[in-house]
């Protein structure tokens, strides 16, 4: 994502945004789907990692990477990247909430990030890679009942992630989307010279995502 603090060796890894030959293995199946469908936002830094986190989820039914909370209409990958925009990277969550709950989603999103960095996220640092879950006014009590026991593990005082109100979700390019599971050799690159797993288990111990 962001080229800021990476090697030379992960900016080859990393440098072409495009996707490459499909993975072997499909996203999950939904199997007891019961066509019910709610929605919920997430940014957690790098889209590509939210994004994949949760597709392997049991009754996620896709996630898509995009833009949240900014300003500009219909916004282009290198202009919110650039900042200015104000949007977040973010992931739109379309799940059964047979299968799943809202609490279920956002119990998870605080263990895939890190919620003491109030700059980003890894090594994407800078304004559009900060982090928020984006609530209705049905989801925000749920949201709030969540951080509150998430931050109670680590210390209130550190854990700066907000629940915002929700704003308009526009998707990224395509060759943004479904990117870790379509580039596994270049994804894992990126996440590995970015710290990722490290950081999560200095931050959640076991409990990590």
């Amino acid at each position: 994502m962001s080229p800021r603090a990476l090697p030379a060796l992960a900016l080859l890894i990393i440098a072409a945004c495009s996707p490459g030959a499909p993975a072997e293995s499909a996203p999950p199946s939904q199997a007891g789907d019961s066509g019910r469908r709610e929605t919920a936002v997430f940014a957690g830094g790098c889209f590509w990692s939210v994004e994949a986190n949760f597709e392997r989820m049991p009754g996620v039914v896709s996630a898509v990477s995009g833009f949240a909370g900014g300003r500009v209409a219909n916004p282009a990958y290198e202009q919110v990247v650039r900042g200015g925009t104000g949007h977040l990277e973010s992931v739109q969550v379309t799940f059964d909430p047979a299968r799943i709950s809202y609490r279920q989603l956002v119990d998870r999103f605080w263990l895939t990030i890190d919620p003491t960095d109030p700059d980003g996220q890894f090594c994407d640092q800078g304004a559009p890679y900060a982090t928020a879950v984006f609530v209705t006014a049905a989801q925000k009590p749920i949201a709030e009942a969540s951080r509150r026991a998430a931050a109670a593990r680590i210390g209130p005082a550190r854990f700066v992630t907000p629940v915002r109100d929700v704003a308009r979700f526009w998707p990224a390019e395509a060759h943004h989307q479904d990117f870790a599971r379509l580039n596994p050799v270049r994804y894992g690159g990126y996440s590995r010279f970015c710290g990722r797993g490290a950081r999560l288990r200095a931050v959640w111990g076991d409990a990590a995502a």
